[in-house]
């Protein structure tokens, strides 16, 4: 393959002709077919601490978009999915949706955000009680759910189920079914990430409403919404302190607060080098690999609008 090529051509934003302007979030471009469909174009962007970065990775948009196509695929027994068809590497056709407004986060372990609030000296996240005595990425007793509110500018912020029953976001019966939903998902996903030497350490997800009825959209166990550990050496790493092996977006938070930047207000997110974007596509393409157990083929995409406005054709009402 052609790094230079590969580097060059990364899907950064798209202009397709369809029915409607797109609506663009960090990762994806969601352009609306009608009055029931929509195409998720996952663009080769990537985002950390909120800001999207300026420099994309190669392949990313194609590994999430099929990451994504095989966690909908494993859990679509447990409840509802939003994916119809997935008819280019990029895209996926799915049911528009009515999103809630909180992402519903599963942690199993005290690992990333969870971890920074605990080492602050705070034992509570979310309205869950922390147990006291925990060492860095070890296993909680069972999983929890810490929900957060879905920012449209700025960070996402943590929000407890009692804040979003008594703020009545979300209705307390529609809450149970999510809250039921989100521990047999993550259930299911460790089941999976266990079969492959894996261990899911954390996740989010995002249901909308279809029909009046539930339904899980955006992504489901994929790098960017989900955190891995290695199960092989976990013990042993937690018993002597040292970090996990891990496949997840972490290690570009780490890169990117080692040059001093977590976000914050009027901070400019540095340039990522070449190197360190080939870099990441490499631990995307493991993660993808290790997951799904089958070879990562990346297909170099030039002319990406085109294409897209070609097959929204086949899908618009």
């Amino acid at each position: 393959m052609d790094r230079q090529q590969a580097l060059h051509y990364c899907i950064k934003s798209t202009n397709a002709e369809s029915s409607g302007k797109p609506y663009r979030g960090k990762v994806r471009d969601v352009y609306p077919l009608g009055s029931q469909k929509i195409g998720i174009v996952a663009t080769d962007r990537i985002s950390a601490f909120d800001h999207i970065m300026k420099e994309a990775i190669p392949f990313k948009g194609q590994i999430l978009n099929r990451l994504s196509a095989f966690g909908f695929e494993k859990v679509k027994e447990i409840m509802p999915v939003h994916v119809i068809d997935i008819p280019h590497p990029n895209v996926t056709i799915a049911k528009k949706c009515n999103p809630l407004p909180i992402e519903i986060v599963v942690r199993g372990y005290l690992t990333g955000h969870a971890w920074r609030v605990y080492k602050s000296g705070i034992r509570e996240l979310c309205g869950v009680q922390l147990p006291p005595g925990m060492r860095e990425h070890e296993q909680f007793p069972e999983p929890i759910l810490t929900p957060a509110t879905k920012a449209t500018e700025g960070h996402d912020e943590d929000i407890s189920e009692q804040e979003i029953l008594e703020r009545k976001i979300i209705k307390p019966d529609v809450w149970e079914k999510i809250r039921d939903y989100a521990f047999q998902l993550f259930n299911k996903g460790t089941e999976i990430a266990s079969s492959q030497g894996l261990i899911l350490v954390d996740t989010k997800y995002e249901m909308g409403i279809f029909n009046g009825e539930l339904t899980l959209i955006d992504e489901v166990h994929t790098s960017d919404s989900s955190r891995y550990f290695y199960s092989d050496g976990y013990e042993r790493r937690l018993r002597d302190g040292k970090p996990q092996r891990q496949l997840s977006k972490e290690f570009l938070r780490e890169w990117l607060m080692d040059k001093g930047f977590q976000g914050k207000e009027g901070q400019t997110p540095p340039t990522l080098p070449d190197s360190f974007r080939w870099s990441i596509y490499q631990r995307y393409a493991e993660l993808y690999e290790t997951l799904t157990g089958e070879k990562f083929k990346p297909v170099i995409i030039k002319e990406i609008n085109s294409e897209l406005s070609e097959i929204f054709k086949n899908y618009s009402d």
